[in-house]
């Protein structure tokens, strides 16, 4: 019988059991209804079974073929031979503890291998290694016998410095080191504190680094004075940026928002630098207003002010003159920085101003440097500046009798007092600009409002 037949066959016992079933027992008991259709469904799936059960082998026309193959044992002996001749190595991992020396750094690593200390003490970029601080993770690869593989481990040379990897790795009888990018993985860390005593005290008790902390400080520093103004129970959140390496801290990176509460007023930033932009990267309210002074009151670290904004008898010329600038006294050789962000305007010589550098800022803002005894390396026309970026070094080039910074502020090109102008704060954030900031500022709202204490009322924002 076919396939097909054989579905056919079943098909109308299995429709003749259900009719049978609904005619016979319409009006029964439902015990009966219950133990009848079951009789008749065990008997429809008998007969289904049995007219889908394959056919005996022996009576089928089609013929059965036997496939004999044999399959070759691994030999036991060849296998051990092979994993004998394979070389067998030791991964140990060790953290540099204080008071550290390569012999013992070296013993605790397992590593025994005069060559490879001999190597470490040696290369210039491997003896890196003698110099890593507590806590730095190492990694050695040793054979059976204590000879060193392979070592590794990570540098970095500050808080902004990229971070490498070191690898020391055998190459028959000799050693090679690689000094290699490292990739590190980025993670944003959210952290709250209260003031019991100090600052710092409260950092150290929310686990938040001292490098954090500072970047705390000089957040907000231009509304708390942080030496004088904290009370007890005074509070704060912060969210910043952690990397990290293997599972270990590599450095923090910076704060992306933070408020402050101080005395019952709320003071709040966020960081926002988009690519490409000519305002550089700053903090900002959540309004998008900028929360740094446009120009910095000095732009060096002077010993005095030797002249003042005011009529002075001029010391080469020998008659009253409008002094229109403020001259920082300096030792020569001590860098000036761009008191603001700003584009090179100028920079050569210029008759009594001797070396002089001109910045034009936003608006209608420019300052001036004058007597340099030298520029910053490749300094030239139409060079982007950032505040603080040093731009040049104090001389007495020009008409000066002695070491000094020549420094005027100027709106619209007339001469300010720069020691009692109002300073504006930075430009504030504008147009496509403003939106892409409200989306960063969004973010950083949600996550400090998770770090505020369950039930606190809302906060008090200070006027800046």
């Amino acid at each position: 019988m076919s396939p097909k037949d054989k579905f056919t066959r079943a098909s109308a016992l299995y429709r003749t059991a259900h009719a049978y079933c609904h005619d016979k027992f319409t009006g029964s008991s439902r015990k009966t209804r219950i133990l009848s259709a079951g009789a008749l469904f065990l008997a429809a799936c008998t007969f289904g079974a049995a007219g889908f059960a394959p056919e005996n082998p022996d009576t089928s026309d089609a013929p059965v073929h036997a496939i004999v193959k044999e399959l070759a044992l691994p030999d036991l002996q060849q296998q051990v031979a092979q994993l004998e001749d394979q070389q067998q190595y030791y991964v140990n991992e060790e953290k540099v503890r204080s008071g550290d020396t390569l012999a013992t750094l070296l013993t605790r690593l397992g590593v025994d291998d005069e060559a490879a200390a001999s190597f470490i003490k040696s290369d210039t970029l491997a003896r890196a290694v003698m110099q890593l601080r507590a806590g730095k993770r190492i990694v050695a690869q040793t054979s059976e016998d204590g000879e060193l593989l392979q070592l590794s481990t990570t540098l970095t040379d500050g808080r902004d410095a990229p971070v490498r990897n070191l690898l020391i790795t055998r190459d028959g009888d000799h050693f090679k080191s690689l000094d290699q990018p490292a990739t590190l993985e980025r993670r944003v860390e959210m952290r709250s504190g209260e003031i019991r005593s100090s600052l710092f005290a409260a950092t150290d008790n929310a686990q938040i680094p001292d490098g954090v902390a500072s970047q705390i400080v000089d957040m907000f520093a231009t509304n708390i004075n942080f030496a004088a103004d904290l009370r007890r129970g005074d509070r704060f959140n912060v969210v910043y940026e952690t990397f990290w390496h293997n599972g270990d801290l590599v450095r923090t990176g910076r704060v992306l928002a933070g408020e402050f509460t101080n005395a019952g007023s709320t003071y709040q930033a966020v960081w926002f630098d988009e690519p490409g932009s000519k305002v550089g990267g700053g903090y900002y309210a959540f309004d998008g207003k900028s929360l740094k002074k446009a120009f910095l009151k000095s732009p060096l670290a002077f010993t005095r002010i030797s002249s003042g904004f005011s009529m002075r008898l001029h010391p080469i010329l020998g008659k009253w003159k409008q002094h229109t600038g403020v001259d920082f006294a300096a030792p020569t050789g001590t860098p000036i920085h761009a008191s603001g962000d700003g584009v090179v305007d100028f920079v050569g010589q210029q008759n009594g101003y001797g070396n002089i550098v001109v910045l034009k800022h936003w608006s209608n803002y420019s300052t001036a440097y004058g007597h340099m005894s030298r520029f910053a390396p490749g300094l030239r026309k139409g060079m982007k500046i950032s505040q603080g970026d040093v731009i040049g070094y104090v001389g007495m080039t020009g008409w000066a009798t002695g070491p000094h910074l020549h420094y005027e502020f100027r709106v619209s090109n007339t001469p300010r007092n720069p020691l009692s102008i109002d300073v504006p704060n930075a430009q504030a954030l504008a147009g496509n600009q403003l939106q892409r900031f409200h989306t960063v500022a969004a973010d950083m709202s949600r996550r400090l409002v998770l770090l505020r204490p369950a039930g606190a009322a809302d906060i008090k924002l200070a006027a800046r």
